[in-house]
């Protein structure tokens, strides 16, 4: 099965729903997925539900707190080194479905380049599918990709006060 480039991007909610939807999916049918989070750290719900799965493996590759700003010289070296884990994943070529998920946002925040995103893509495998989350997608990334799906945020009860809940934002 040929593999594509697949993008979610966009300042609406969804991002990361519609890349473990793929994910579940793609389990379901027997599939092999890694999925590297960038940026997070802790144990969401979505962590705890697919952890459920032999053919599902989540690593993540964050400090779990914002980066505003310049990054810490720790934000930057968890970003490295989920990069680094991605290159390897990508050359071992054991799995079906990568996703690379806020690494549109690591790149907005230099924690890896748009380059080494590039690369990337580059570098996966015909077989693989490889998605990319996160908002702010460059221009370069969206040209390379076979797929982009934009999420655009209309209205949010979050501009209302209403924080993050357990099992539907977190």
């Amino acid at each position: 099965m040929k593999g594509y480039v697949q993008i979610y991007t966009g300042n609406g909610k969804g991002k990361t729903t519609a890349s473990l939807g793929l994910a579940l999916r793609a389990a379901g049918a027997g599939l092999k997925v890694y999925i590297i989070q960038f940026l997070k750290k802790g144990n969401y719900s979505e962590i705890k539900a697919l952890s459920r799965f032999d053919n599902i493996i989540v690593e993540q590759y964050g400090l779990g707190k914002f980066v505003k700003g310049k990054p810490s010289d720790e934000d930057i070296a968890a970003g490295a080194a989920g990069y680094l884990k991605l290159c390897e994943l990508l050359k071992e070529n054991k799995h079906d479905v990568i996703i690379a998920e806020e690494a549109n946002v690591a790149v907005m925040c230099n924690l890896i380049s748009e380059e080494e995103l590039l690369a990337l893509i580059d570098m996966k495998p015909e077989n693989v599918e490889l998605v990319i989350t996160g908002r702010g997608a460059t221009d370069k990334v969206i040209e390379k990709a076979d797929l982009v799906t934009e999420m655009k945020e209309i209205k949010h009860y979050y501009k209302k006060g209403v924080a993050a809940r357990v099992g539907i934002e977190k």
